[in-house]
């Protein structure tokens, strides 16, 4: 399996791996999301990797930039939304290596922060924590039941603790609908 960067023209497998992997409900909506991302300005700079196995694409992780309100301090915070593997791949590590991958990547280029809403038993697993106790609050208000949804990757030592607020995400993102279980 290969996990390289993601070029323009293969925005239509990315919207594949998408409607695939969050069904006909859900995944039609998540790829318009992140088409949409590709095309916002006040998403970037932006991170977009694919996952390939034999030249057919099976996986694709987002990151986008989001800034903390006040600030306070400069800091570099990006947002994971979304990450898909196609179902036939799902639970072989394929997501968590790109999740791995992307960190990386991240960090080599100077972001502090990654935060991320998502399953509380799947993103811990990759280093995230809730970010509300960290005194980081999403876009929309998240309900007391899923605060542990909304979490936080610190990538540079000694910014957790040092910086609150409120995260504000690229206009396409920043849609209440989009901050809804």
């Amino acid at each position: 399996m290969e996990i390289r960067k993601s070029h323009d023209s293969e925005h239509l497998e990315i919207e594949k791996i998408h409607i695939n992997a969050f069904g006909p409900d859900k995944g039609p909506e998540i790829a318009e999301l992140v088409i949409g991302l590709f095309h916002d300005p006040t998403a970037n700079p932006l991170l977009s990797l694919v996952a390939q196995e034999n030249g057919n694409f099976i996986g694709h992780i987002l990151f986008t930039k989001v800034k903390i309100i006040p600030e306070a301090e400069p800091v570099s915070a990006s947002i994971l939304a979304p990450l898909a593997v196609l179902k036939e791949y799902q639970d072989k590590g394929i997501g968590a290596r790109l999740i791995k991958e992307g960190l990386n990547l991240l960090k080599q280029s100077g972001v502090d922060l990654v935060f991320v809403l998502g399953h509380p038993g799947y993103y811990p697993r990759t280093g995230f924590t809730p970010a509300g106790v960290h005194g980081f609050e999403a876009p929309y208000p998240i309900p007391e039941e899923h605060a542990g949804a909304w979490m936080v990757q610190e990538l540079s030592s000694g910014v957790i603790g040092r910086v609150k607020g409120t995260v504000a995400c690229a206009d396409v993102l920043n849609q209440p609908q989009h901050w809804r279980e």
